[in-house]
């Protein structure tokens, strides 16, 4: 057996394909556009981010066309020796779509704000265990975006990014997996879509269909469409699976299986989820949980992450600034400087706290670049060490052992900081693309 696995960024798609034993075999990476800022009307502070669905499409073909290339080359195999193929994208980007799957909107960015009436709609009626609360939630967009829709009429379909992907591959559209609706409002334990949320719809005149029908992720959805096998060159008979959401592809190839595992995804963006032996969600801190084999995967996405450190340097600094760093620990003359410091790149915050109006706490400034620098990563670390104390507080394990994943995971001065802020071990996971995680749901072995 060989499995695709597809992981639809923010920007960019990366893709790897695995043989039965779980080993790479072959990994494809294309850049997506960047994404298009939304600014407040009232203030002109950028409050929201959208893509192109045609430029996922692009990315997505360029991927696979270097794929084939690649597996001929190293492996000696084709595309039509893939059997399961699945994809994961950002949690809760979302876009509007006709009867056909054609888009309707450009799609809303798993960070997009603009929602904020929308979210307190849902706010009042909403039940205590759902992962729709706040701005950022799909199911706020998808308010919004059906209000701002100019062919209200031919709105059929809520559709995720992996899910639209999936689509198009199967000519079918209205379904999604267990990950990625929870922040529709779907509720995970008992396997619905909730009264409140049916009675919205039915005020608002909204069509049922935009509730998709919910698969277990990995589950075998359909085969993919004779016009599609040949415009690719995959196999007639190539499974399409439910995908998931790419945090939770990351930890599925982290190795996570245990209770009190704990993976922390560090890109433009932090995730932090532990496994805990029952669903929790507290929507004053942006927590929520989701099904994971037998366990629940409890914890949120922070806002922090590398984005602001993008801001105020290049990738060549980060890594002389790093050096230095690293230089200071091994001399044991490393001294946290405690500045308190609240990096984000723009307002508003998710998890450790729900909070859309929270602005990043950037001062004092040292002059030292080199000082800046540590005071971020040292920020970033307290939002980490905070997130899983707000976990324990709620009733999940505080982990062993953290995993890291994602392209802050490979800083070793930034994991010396987090480590000693966590005062646990921290370690890279064995698999760091959400790509192989995604692979490895497709085989239908992990769930």
């Amino acid at each position: 057996m060989y499995s695709l696995g597809i992981d639809l960024g923010t920007s960019g798609i990366r893709a790897v394909v695995m043989n039965d034993q779980q080993q790479v075999l072959a990994e494809s990476h294309s850049a997506l556009p960047a994404s298009q800022a939304y600014l407040s009307p009232s203030d002109s502070q950028t409050i929201g981010y959208s893509q192109k669905p045609s430029d996922w499409w692009h990315s997505f073909e360029q991927v696979i066309y270097q794929l084939a290339t690649t597996l001929k080359k190293s492996q000696h195999i084709s595309l039509s020796d893939i059997t399961h193929l699945a994809i994961d994208g950002t949690s809760g980007t979302v876009l509007l779509c006709d009867i056909n799957g054609q888009p309707l909107t450009d799609a809303l960015m798993y960070n997009d704000q603009r929602a904020g009436a929308e979210a307190q709609i849902i706010k009042a009626i909403a039940s205590d265990n759902t992962g729709a609360i706040g701005a950022t939630s799909g199911l706020a967009k998808v308010l919004w975006l059906v209000a701002h829709c100019a062919e209200k009429s031919q709105v059929h379909y809520a559709i995720s990014q992996s899910d639209w992907l999936s689509g198009q591959l199967m000519n079918q559209f209205g379904f999604s997996d267990h990950n990625n609706v929870l922040k529709m409002g779907y509720d995970a334990q008992n396997h619905c879509w909730p009264d409140w949320l049916v009675q919205l719809f039915k005020e608002k005149a909204l069509p049922d269909t935009l509730l998709a029908k919910v698969f277990i992720p990995g589950e075998v959805l359909d085969t993919i469409t004779p016009a599609m096998a040949k415009h690719f060159g995959f196999n007639h008979n190539l499974r399409i699976c439910a995908g998931t959401t790419d945090s939770t592809a990351a930890i599925i190839a982290s190795g996570a299986k245990q209770l009190g595992d704990a993976v922390t995804s560090l890109g433009s963006s932090m995730v932090m989820k532990v496994l805990a032996d029952k669903a929790i969600y507290d929507q004053a801190s942006g927590v929520y949980s989701q099904p994971y084999g037998d366990l629940w995967l409890v914890g949120g996405a922070s806002n922090a992450g590398g984005e602001v450190l993008k801001q105020f340097f290049s990738i060549v600094q980060m890594q002389q600034l790093t050096l230095q760093l690293e230089q200071q620990i091994q001399a044991n003359s490393f001294k946290f400087l405690d500045l308190n410091y609240y990096p984000l790149a723009s307002p508003g915050e998710r998890f450790p706290v729900q909070d859309p109006q929270l602005k990043a706490r950037l001062s004092p400034r040292p002059k030292s670049e080199l000082q800046f620098f540590q005071a971020l990563l040292e920020g970033l670390a307290d939002i980490e060490a905070l997130a899983y104390s707000k976990l324990l507080d709620l009733g999940a394990p505080y982990p062993k052992l953290v995993k890291s994943m994602g392209g802050g995971a490979v800083n070793t001065a930034w994991r010396d900081i987090r480590q000693q802020k966590l005062g646990i071990p921290v370690s890279l996971a064995t698999q760091q693309q959400a790509a192989a995680g995604v692979a490895i749901l497709a085989q239908s072995t992990w769930h």
